[in-house]
Order: structure tokens, then C-alpha cells, then sequence
């Protein structure tokens, strides 16, 4: 059956308008605390680490946080096509939330303050959210695909990234207005009337039909997921920083990742219930995307955010307020263009053109940031940064529209989580790899200059860790060399994304040319088709 008749003649919902934007509403507020909660924290982290005595492991509160949320997005398509879309994404909601009171009160409970530092106890809760996390993520976008047809879901979508954009450009500020006026603990009891808002729409109106057969959990595959992405996670992160990349500690952990993803495979194809069929794959749709999310939207959104603040700063010396303000083209045009791709999607019933002017446009946006230089305006800048959102923008609602075009409903969940995971995976490893980059680049252009062994040296260990700071306590002459060896290297670093980005056009320009159905499949409860009211 080819994907363009794959829905062909299915039945779709009935439920009204009225039903399905309050359960749309409920569900996008979910997705938008845990959107919020990657950023909200940035601006409060040397309060907390002040308040709670962990100077030097802060960097944790962010990693165990996208290690859970990486992992669990992966498993919570498949649990939610076995146990139903409500009692998973329920399960997701009060694990969030449990872990964001647990943090708010991290460092003032008794019982745990005589075996855990605070700054221990914190990254633990963190994790806990991110368990809860990865469900708000992938469970959004999934629901989505259950209330409309493929041809609807485009617009619905859009507005899902529209929330992220916004959510990923108003944490930090929101983050640092609880923290100024309040404490820094708000920023997670703030979940709370959001999550519990979230919850009882799902428990009132989410009425999804739940297989009624017996199925069996794939707890051996799940597990070596597990493994497999926290290894490669581990070994991208402290890859060239805390250990050499020949050292001992890496090359066991790539043991490891070799080991538990032939053995994930071996899994997956062996058993009748895979946590993830990998025989997904074959489809060069499903493959293709999966692709994308990762290398285009995964490492060019998360990588400009990351390192596009830091050249602000230390090449065009901008200050640290200026430099999250400068942001806003990034942002602005993903949020604009995303909100742009859904509704046209929707009008002409087509995605693959959308993915691949998107992905060339960000390919193009990045070679224009290689090009710039101590010399560049901020309004150029600028520029640069809006045609980089705006491709990002043009690529992101397309992928899970598309890859929910391919299946059936009973794969629906987990191709939608397929997506989510290797866009969350490819932030993690694209914002190492870019990183490495930037710390090869400037260890070889501060070598063998003007500086002194023992200044050189010291810059070269701080790598993308350079602030302002530090460059203006250098002398002019010194501070002149360094900026200039720091803007060649970020050259070299938007660069390399440039290439990745080219990679993710021509895999975009191989996808098939689908037309987006108009019809969704329910299955009722004896597993044939059926028209599912939704009250």
C-alpha cells in the first residue's frame, strides 16, 4: 500500500470543534511546562547553586534533565498505543509534577538532608521531571494526530511549535523575574496550577479508545534504549572536555554504545512487540525524517541557541542582556514561519515541499553566520539569524505530520515519538559535536601566536567557555588575537552545521511527494474501524 492511499477510506472522529479545542488546549498546556522547563532554569543556576553549596556541578541540573527527557520520549509512543493515550499521558502529568515540587523543596527536606546535599537532591528531582517531560513532549504531538486528520494536523501543529518557540524565548525570562522577585524555587512550583489544569482536562474529556487486547511489554528493549542513549549522551559530553577522546573512560563507554544498540536491534526484531519496530526504518519516509529532526532541527536549533549568544558576546561584544534580545530574529522567524507552514500545509495538503525549502533555507542561514566576523553589524546579524529561524521553522511541522501520514493508527504513537526522540537526541550529540568544533578551532589558531604559553594554554582549556570577562582582562594587543582566532572559529563552527544542514536537504529532497490524507483512523474496541465520538 503506498502512503499517499495508506488512509484512504478510514474513518475520523466526530467529536465537536468545541471538544476537540479543549482537549487541545489542556494537552498544549502540558507540553508547554515542560518546553519552558529546558530554559526556565538557565538564569536562576548560580543563585541555586549558591543557595544550595554545589559550585561546579550545576551543568547536571541541565543533563539529567535532557538524559530522562531523551529516554522516556523514545518509550511513551509505544506505551501509549498498548495502554491509550489517556492513562500514559495522566502517568506523565503527575510524574512532572512530582518532580517539580520534590525540586522546589530540594535542600529543605529533613529525612533526605542527613543522606543528600542539596545539589544531589535537586539533579535527582530534575530527573524525575524529565521522566514526566519526555510524555508532554511526544504526548502532545501524538494526541494531536488522534483528534485531526493528516490534512488538519499541520495547522494544529504549528501552533504546538509556535508555544515551544515562545516557550524556549520567555523561560529564561521568566525564570529570572520568580528568581529576582520571588525564588528561585517558583520556577517549578509554577507548574503546578499549569500541570493540575492539564490533568483534570484529560481526566474530564480525553475519552481516546483503549485497546482492549493483551499486550506485552518490551522491558529488555526498553532497557537497552536506555543504555544505549545515556552512553551516547555521556560520551558526547564529556568527549574532549573532562576526558581525552582516546582515553580509557570514552573508548569503554563506545564499547558500551556498540554493545547495547546491536543488542536493542537484535531485541526489537526478534520479539512480536517491539518497544520500537525497527522494521519502521525500511520506510524511507519515517527513516528520512527521523533523519531531519535530528540533524536539522535537533543540532540547528539547539546549536544556534547555544553558541550564537557566546559570539555575541566575545566576537561582536555584545552584553549578556543585548545578547538574549539578539535572539529574538532566531526565534521570531521559527515562531513566524512555523505558524506560516502549518496553515499552508493544511490548505494545500502537501509537507515535502515545505521540509525541503526549509532545510535549504537553514543550510543557507548557516553559511551566511560562517561568514561573519569581528566587522558584522548587528542589524546583518540580524538578518543572518532570521533566515536560520525561518528554514528551522519551515522544517519542524512538517516532520510529524509526515511521518503520521505514513502508518496506521496502531503505529501512530510511536513514529510520532521517533521523531521527538531523534530531534531531542540530535540537541544533546549537535551541541557536543559543535562544541568539539569550537575547542579544535581555537586550541589550533591561539597556538603558535603572539600570546604566552601559559595565557594560550588557559584560553585553550576554557574553550567555549570564554566570557567577556576574561577577554577584558587581557591586554589589547592579547584581546585582539583571541577575538580574532574565536571568530574564525566560529566560523568554523557554523560551517560544520552548514554541511550537516546540506546532509538533511538532500535526504528532505528523497522523501516521497505524499498528498496528506483527510481521514483518521480510530479503532474501537474490536480492533476494526470505527467513527470515535471524543465526549
Amino acid at each position: 500500500m503506498n502512503e499517499q492511499s495508506r488512509n484512504d477510506g478510514e474513518a475520523s472522529f466526530s467529536g465537536t470543534n468545541r471538544q476537540r479545542m479543549i482537549i487541545f488546549l489542556g494537552v498544549i498546556a502540558g507540553m508547554l511546562m515542560a518546553a519552558m522547563d529546558q530554559s526556565i532554569i538557565s538564569p536562576a543556576l548560580p543563585t541555586i547553586v549558591g543557595d544550595l553549596s554545589g559550585v561546579g556541578s550545576y551543568s547536571w541540573l541541565i543533563t539529567g534533565y535532557l538524559i530522562t527527557v531523551t529516554v522516556t520520549i523514545a518509550l511513551y509512543g509505544r506505551l501509549s498505543d498498548i495502554y491509550g493515550r489517556g492513562p500514559v499521558y495522566s502517568f506523565a502529568i503527575v510524574t512532572f509534577l512530582i518532580g517539580s515540587v520534590l525540586s522546589g523543596f530540594a535542600g529543605q527536606i529533613p529525612i533526605l538532608d542527613q543522606y543528600l546535599s542539596g545539589m544531589a537532591q535537586i539533579t535527582i528531582f530534575r530527573a524525575i521531571q524529565g521522566i514526566g517531560g519526555g510524555g508532554l513532549l511526544s504526548m502532545a504531538t501524538i494526541i494531536v494526530g488522534d483528534l485531526f486528520t493528516p490534512r488538519e494536523r499541520g495547522k494544529y501543529i504549528s501552533y504546538v511549535m509556535v508555544l515551544f518557540g515562545l516557550a524556549t524565548m520567555g523561560g529564561p525570562i521568566l525564570g529570572g523575574y520568580l528568581t529576582e522577585h520571588f525564588t528561585w524555587r517558583w520556577i517549578f512550583f509554577i507548574n503546578i496550577p499549569i500541570g493540575l489544569v492539564a490533568l483534570g482536562v484529560v481526566q474530564t474529556h480525553l475519552d481516546l479508545p483503549i485497546p482492549s487486547e493483551d499486550h506485552t511489554i518490551d522491558y529488555l528493549g526498553a532497557l537497552l534504549l536506555t543504555v544505549a542513549t545515556v552512553t551516547l549522551l555521556l560520551i558526547t559530553t564529556w568527549g574532549g572536555s573532562r576526558f581525552e577522546w582516546n582515553s580509557g573512560q570514552i573508548l569503554a563507554l563506545g564499547a558500551v554504545l556498540l554493545a547495547s544498540t546491536g543488542l536493542f536491534v537484535y531485541q526489537e526484531i526478534r520479539i512480536d512487540e517491539p518497544i520500537f519496530p525497527v522494521s519502521l526504518l525500511g520506510d524511507r519516509t519515517i527513516a528520512g525524517i527521523d533523519f531531519i529532526g535530528f540533524a536539522v532541527v535537533g543540532i540547528g536549533l539547539l546549536g544556534g541557541l547555544t553558541y550564537l549568544p557566546i559570539f555575541l558576546q566575545t566576537v561582536l561584544d555584545v552584553s549578556g542582556t543585548n545578547a538574549g534580545l539578539l535572539l529574538v530574529p532566531l526565534i521570531g522567524g521559527f515562531i513566524v514561519l512555523s505558524a506560516v507552514t502549518g496553515q499552508l500545509m493544511s490548505r494545500f495538503g502537501y509537507y515535502k515541499p515545505f521540509t525541503v525549502v526549509g532545510a535549504a533555507l537553514a543550510a543557507g542561514g548557516y553559511y551566511l553566520l560562517s561568514t561573519m566576523d569581528v566587522n558584522t553589524s548587528l542589524l546583518w546579524a540580524s538578518v543572518f539569524m532570521f533566515v536560520t529561524g525561518s528554514g528551522l521553522g519551515l522544517t519542524m511541522p512538517t516532520l510529524e505530520v509526515g511521518v503520521q501520514n505514513a502508518v496506521e493508527r496502531e503505529d501512530l504513537g510511536v513514529v510520532t515519538s521517533s521523531v521527538m526522540f531523534s530531534r531531542t537526541l540530535g540537541e544533546g550529540v549537535g551541541v557536543a559535536i559543535l562544541g568539539a568544533v569550537l575547542g579544535n578551532q581555537l586550541s589550533t589558531r591561539l597556538t603558535g601566536t603572539s600570546l604566552d604559553e601559559s595565557t594560550a594554554q588557559h584560553l585553550i582549556e576554557g574553550g567555549e567557555e570564554i566570557t567577556p570577562s576574561m577577554l577584558n582582562s587581557l591586554s589589547p594587543e592579547a584581546a585582539q588575537v583571541v577575538t580574532s582566532a574565536l571568530s574564525n572559529s566560529f566560523s568554523a563552527v557554523f560551517l560544520a552545521a552548514t554541511v550537516i544542514m546540506v546532509i538533511g536537504f538532500l535526504v528532505a529532497l528523497t522523501l516521497p511527494n505524499a498528498e496528506l490524507s483527510e481521514d483518521v483512523p480510530v479503532e474501537n474496541e474490536t480492533g476494526g474501524e470505527a467513527t470515535q465520538s471524543l465526549d
